[in-house]
């Protein structure tokens, strides 16, 4: 527990952070910090602009709790564009003085930077921080409440995955509820070339990375008699897919399968992951393909938010 406002120590301790002399303290701020990231985890930048904290001048908030929120409110206006004193004491309602502190301190611990002729902008502790929180919810964490959903919405199994090398390894798989079974499961390796979720985690890809894969393990399709299509039936199919953000897998990995696949993108709007409904021939007709694509991307997109991924950005 805080037992005093972190902030509110520096004159204090003469020349010394509160911070070190405040441990408790620290870990609360750092805390609160991870919740704060740009990209991470935990909150999309758009959701940190909407979320500045709401100070309590009346101070009904619990001891130690109005100096926290004044230094996340110092935090949020530098990540929402605050450059200078004058920009964060105007968004944060705080004297120009208080600011001067809070900033100060928070230049010296590394969760803020102040450069010559840009002003504070975001300090390398919250780049630590936001690795640490990621390691600490890994992907499949993040992605099941939405895989989930996925699942009592369709009734088909759903696949969670990301690529390893040359193939796809198979995160998380919740079984459909039609009595089907698919050789996939949980640690599974298969091509990128030969699955719905691999031509996802693809998309982004140059065409010889696509003609290479394609070399290391091309698809099967029952339609070509058991055979793989050409190069160029699969570069045009890969074109499509890239052009429109999604993937099919039309029983090129496993005869009477077919698949909707949507890639999962990071803060950077890089494809880090890649999810699929699937199903057989006969519950997957070419019509409700095209219409799982904006369900399947819908809940992709929902995955990547937690990523912080932003619609603007790809």
């Amino acid at each position: 527990m805080v037992a005093a406002p972190c902030f509110e120590f520096l004159e204090e301790s003469r020349g010394k952070s509160a911070f070190s002399r405040h441990p408790a303290a620290i870990a609360a701020v750092m805390l609160a910090f991870v919740l704060l990231l740009p990209g991470s985890v935990f909150m999309t930048r758009s959701q940190i602009s909407d979320r500045t904290p709401t100070l309590d001048p009346d101070g009904a908030a619990p001891a130690g709790t109005q100096t926290l929120m004044r230094g996340l409110a110092v935090v949020q206006a530098v990540s929402g564009g605050a450059r200078d004193l004058k920009e964060i004491c105007a968004r944060i309602g705080v004297a120009r003085s208080t600011t001067h502190r809070l900033a100060s301190c928070l230049v010296q611990e590394r969760y803020l930077r102040s450069l010559p002729g840009v002003g504070y902008v975001l300090g390398p502790k919250l780049i630590e921080l936001g690795f640490q929180a990621r390691e600490a919810f890994p992907m499949a964490t993040l992605a099941r409440p939405y895989l989930d959903s996925l699942a009592e919405q369709t009734g088909d199994t759903i696949h969670l995955a990301v690529r390893d090398n040359d193939e796809v390894l198979y995160l998380e798989k919740i079984p459909g509820k039609k009595g089907l079974e698919m050789r996939s499961r949980v640690g599974h390796r298969m091509p990128l070339a030969a699955t719905g979720v691999g031509k996802a985690l693809l998309l982004d890809t140059e065409e010889p990375q696509w003609k290479a894969l394609y070399r290391v393990g091309a698809p099967v399709s029952s339609r070509a008699g058991g055979g793989s299509p050409t190069w160029e039936a699969f570069r045009d199919r890969m074109r499509d897919y890239a052009a429109h953000g999604y993937a099919f897998d039309l029983e090129d990995n496993e005869p009477s399968i077919r698949c909707v696949a949507a890639p999962v993108r990071d803060a950077s709007s890089g494809i880090v992951a890649a999810i699929s409904v699937s199903s057989t021939v006969p519950y997957m007709s070419l019509e409700r393909m095209r219409d799982m694509v904006a369900v399947v991307q819908g809940a992709a997109a929902g995955i990547s938010a937690e990523l912080g991924w932003k619609v603007d950005r790809g």
